[in-house]
């Protein structure tokens, strides 16, 4: 599984909107590259970001 998809799966997980670090704390993912795996799903439209810095699965 790489870094996309791991994210997505927490986030799909996750009750509440989650920040980078928070996500790369779960998944054990340097923030770099969650942070690149967030700004492809957020363009792919697979994400949405409900307020500043926070992230959820669509």
């Amino acid at each position: 599984m790489d870094a996309k998809e791991l994210v997505l799966e927490t986030l799909k997980k996750s009750n509440e909107p989650m920040k980078a670090g928070e996500i790369a704390e779960a998944t054990n993912i340097d923030k770099k590259e969650v942070d690149k795996a967030l700004k492809a799903l957020k363009t792919e439209e697979k994400i949405n970001s409900p307020k500043r810095c926070y992230y959820s699965a669509n």
